[in-house]
């Protein structure tokens, strides 16, 4: 793990438990990520290759998204997927240069329902003759932004 994301972890996270550290590795970059629970909550950070935050993530249930969001969400999975199924959700908070660290922390601690957060779907879906895990990014209306299919995990355990 970069030395400067370790700070931020050590610093920002007052009684997490279960902390697990992975290096992913994608064809174009390395991804670092922590994985913790606080507050019976499950926190996912991810980092870039200097240690710097990207977005903070939380393991959500679909009555946690508000009924309009998910209705345009279900919405699109059941028009663009012959059968999908959620495998996961995550609730995403992004890091911007014009918001402060700090408050990106707070808010996604806080787990607050703000417009710029994003819902980030892990589904196995089939469109043509064979089921394919994805990623389905959505903004906080149910809108949807992007989608990539998911490689196999290829995770390298850092500290256990």
């Amino acid at each position: 793990m970069p030395i400067a994301s370790l700070k931020l972890l050590e610093d920002s996270i007052a009684y997490g438990k279960r902390f697990r550290y992975y290096k992913e590795t994608d064809t174009t970059e390395n991804r670092y990520s922590s994985k913790f629970k606080k507050d019976r909550l499950w926190y996912i950070m991810n980092f870039n290759d200097s240690g710097t935050l990207i977005h903070i993530e939380i393991i959500v249930r679909p009555l946690d998204i508000p009924s309009d969001a998910l209705a345009a969400i279900e919405n699109y999975l059941s028009n663009n997927f012959t059968t999908y199924r959620v495998k996961e959700i995550r609730q995403q908070y992004q890091t911007t240069e014009t918001e402060s660290l700090e408050k990106t922390l707070r808010n996604a601690f806080q787990n607050l329902l703000l417009p710029d957060l994003h819902y980030n779907f892990i589904i196995r879906g089939k469109k043509t003759n064979q089921k394919i895990d994805y990623e389905v990014l959505f903004d906080a209306e149910g809108r949807f932004k992007t989608i990539s299919q998911r490689l196999p995990p290829n995770y390298d355990r850092i500290l256990y």
